[in-house]
Parts: structure tokens; C-alpha cells; sequence
């Protein structure tokens, strides 16, 4: 059995990483997964209740379980892990004096305490935090572990943390190549495994055909729609104020999904532009409310920038769905967004928080629905030969396999 370590379990901005679980267990690996949170979405995606791994919660807060934890650190003190696993917290704990740091080391405790007897090995989605518990619990146990590094985690992880963390890893994976070329120069003897996280097109299959819209009937405007959490490195603000910008003649509808801290302050935005009229704010939905909204639209537009920390976008997976829905896409080169899009073939790209640049590509896809219908096509069959989800599926499951055995040899 894998113990995966995860951020949070149901998430609904995560949905790749569902994916990815469903993909293992259909190989043949058993898994249990460990969350650091309880799930706060309202909603979950089908691939969520697809996933039958049984589900543990650690504690959120160490000071709200505090017997689970004095239990844990009692069965575990005498082990010979615990002073490896407490040399490393040491280490850490010079660099990082912070609440976290210590709850990261309590919550290994718990997870290494109350591993069930078959587990062979760890494997942490997010190199951050769900790595440093699993680091932990692996020093605890003897127990092997991997990484499985995505965007934020990459960009705002201290160097010093993700040298150690990939330093100790069996193996690590990210699905960029930009992500990819940080982690290798911190590792150059230990390479992640670069693999995309794409798409089983037998759950979203082809849409059905798009009325030819150009923006000329306010009684039957464009549909441009976006899905994201309203945060700094979605590039919301700059995005709105390209709509705004648009000539007043081309009738056009604004649709975004998604919840996060600056939705409020989205629509209020929106309001001051003058637009507020012209956006419809969903909120969080379902996988299935956010494919029939796809197969709805007639263009996709979602344009990350870098955030004041750091913070960005790797390759995001709404993209990836959108693209499969036959929608052009328009975006910009942040992150491995490149990967996908290749402008004037499948959408159109702008430099993160050019205004005009953004507007002059949403006026075009706006108003020429065939090229709209073209570069769909194009997105569809991009998704298809480069963005299968088998290949990365395949290649960490074997991975996962070798070190299972190995751990069970050893």
C-alpha cells in the first residue's frame, strides 16, 4: 500500500490530482490517503467518489487533538527513527522558527504512528508542506517516500527546503518544463521526472457544434468564460479591464467559475468599469456543471501573472479541459501555458498584464467565429496527441511500483 499525503481531500481546485489517484488505483496500486486538512468545498467531482482509497485526517491544528498527538509522540519516542526524524525537524526548525514547522513535525508523528501495518512507502502531492510531513514520517518509519512538485510549491518554497526534499525523495515529479528546469538545478544529480497531467478524453468527450457568433446581436452575445480562484496570479483584474476596453458595438457575456478571496472585489471591479452588466459570477460548480458550461461558450480565457511572492501558474488544468472542449483559448506565456497553446493555432496569447494586448486578441476571437471554430478543432486535437493522461499515469505508477518492492525487500 501508498500512503498518499495530501494538502486537502475532496478539493475541488485540485482536480488533477483526483485524476491522478484514479489512474493508479485502475493500475493495480492500493493506496490510503492522509489529508493535513479538512475539506471546505460544498461541492466534490465525480472523479472524487471514482477515487476507493479509505481516508485519514491528521490534525489540522495540534492544538485541537492534543491526545492524538502525546500518543504518537509516546508509541514513536523510543524508536530508532524518531532521533533521525528529530534531527531533521532540528535542521529545519534553525532555518524556519514557525508554528508550521513544528505542526508539520506533529502531524508526521501522528501519520507515522498510525500508518496501517501494509504500508510500503509515502508519496506527497506538493513539495511545501504535505513533503515535509512526509520527509518526517519517512525518517520515523524507514519507510521510502516521492514528491509529486506543482507550480506554487516550486516557486515559493525556500531553496534550501526543496534541496533537502529532493535530496531525500526516491523520485520527484512536476509537469512543466520551466518547474522542471528549478527542481533539476537544485538536484543536479537527481532529476525530476517530467510528466504532463492531461486528460482521460472518455470523460470529456468531443462538444457538440457552436453557433457561429460574431458579437453583432446584443440579444445573442459571445459567451467568454473563465475558470479559476479569484487570486492575485490569475491576472483577474487586468483580464476585466481588457473587456472593458472592447468597442462598445460587440456584444459579448463574461463568465467566470470559482470561488477565492478576491471574488468580491472582482465584481466590484467590474462595477467601476462599467461592465458589471455584462459578467455573470457562478461560483463553485462540479466538474459536470463546468464541462456543460464549456460546451456553452464560444471562447476560453484565463491570463495568469507572477504574483508579488512568487506565486504562479504551471500549466493549469482548466486550459487543458477547455482545449478538449474545443474552445480557443486565450492566455498568457506564464508558467508551462506555452506547452499548450501555440498562438494563431490553438488561441492567442499576450504578455501577463498587457491590457491592450489582451483586449486586441479578445476583440478577434470575439468577432471571427471561425477562426474561434479552427483553432478549437486545433486545442482538441493538441489535447489528444500531446496531453493523454496514460503516459504520466503509467510512468509514475511504475515508479511507485519499484519503490513499494523495493521497501518490501529491504
Amino acid at each position: 500500500m501508498i500512503a498518499v499525503v495530501l494538502k486537502g481531500w475532496p478539493r475541488l481546485s485540485e482536480t488533477f490530482i483526483a485524476r491522478e489517484l484514479e489512474a493508479l488505483e485502475a493500475r493495480g496500486l492500493a493506496l490510503s490517503l492522509w489529508s493535513l486538512r479538512h475539506p471546505t468545498d460544498t461541492k466534490t467531482h465525480p472523479v472524487h467518489g471514482r477515487v476507493k482509497a479509505a481516508v485519514a485526517y491528521l490534525p489540522e491544528y495540534l492544538h485541537n487533538e492534543p491526545g492524538r498527538v502525546i500518543r504518537a509522540w509516546r508509541k514513536l519516542r523510543w524508536t530508532p527513527g524518531y532521533a533521525a526524524a528529530k534531527a531533521l525537524f532540528r535542521a529545519d526548525w534553525s532555518r524556519d522558527r514557525t508554528r508550521n514547522r513544528i505542526r508539520r513535525f506533529g502531524q508526521a508523528l501522528v501519520l507515522a504512528a498510525e500508518l496501517p501495518p501494509g504500508a510500503r512507502a509515502l508519496y506527497a502531492h506538493f513539495i511545501h508542506t504535505p513533503a515535509s510531513v512526509a520527509r518526517y514520517a519517512a525518517a520515523l518509519t524507514g519507510l521510502p517516500f516521492a514528491v509529486s512538485a506543482h507550480a506554487r510549491d516550486i516557486w515559493t518554497t525556500p531553496d534550501w527546503d526543496l534541496a533537502a526534499k529532493l535530496a531525500a525523495a526516491r523520485f520527484t515529479t512536476c509537469c512543466t518544463a520551466d518547474g522542471h528546469a528549478r527542481l533539476a538545478a537544485l538536484s543536479p544529480g537527481k532529476p525530476p521526472h517530467l510528466g504532463r497531467h492531461g486528460l482521460d478524453l472518455a470523460h470529456w468527450p468531443e462538444a457538440p457544434p457552436r453557433p457561429p457568433r460574431d458579437g453583432g446581436d446584443p440579444s445573442d452575445p459571445v459567451i467568454v468564460l473563465s475558470v479559476g480562484r479569484a487570486v492575485e496570479k490569475k491576472g483577474y483584474p487586468a483580464l476585466l479591464r481588457a473587456l472593458a476596453a472592447l468597442p462598445a458595438t460587440l456584444n459579448w457575456r463574461f463568465v467566470h467559475i470559482g470561488g477565492g478571496p478576491l471574488r468580491d472585489a472582482l465584481k466590484r471591479e467590474a462595477e467601476s468599469l462599467g461592465i458589471a452588466g455584462r459578467t455573470h459570477w457562478r461560483g463553485s460548480l462540479s466538474e459536470d456543471e463546468v464541462r456543460a458550461a464549456m460546451q456553452a461558450a464560444d471562447l476560453f480565457a484565463l491570463t495568469p501573472e507572477i504574483a508579488a511572492d512568487g506565486d504562479r501558474d504551471g500549466l493549469p488544468n482548466v486550459l487543458v479541459e477547455a482545449q478538449a472542449q474545443g474552445l480557443p483559448v486565450l492566455s498568457t506565456g506564464v508558467g508551462g501555458v506555452g506547452e499548450l497553446v501555440t498562438p494563431g493555432l490553438n488561441g492567442l496569447l499576450a504578455p501577463p498584464g498587457r491590457i491592450a494586448a489582451l483586449a486586441a486578441h479578445l476583440e478577434t476571437l470575439i468577432a471571427e467565429p471561425a477562426t474561434r471554430a479552427a483553432m478549437g478543432r486545433a486545442g482538441r486535437a493538441r489535447v489528444a496527441a500531446d496531453f493523454a493522461a496514460a503516459p504520466t499515469a503509467d510512468a509514475i505508477a511504475s515508479m511507485l511500483r519499484s519503490m513499494d518492492g523495493a521497501a518490501g525487500a529491504a
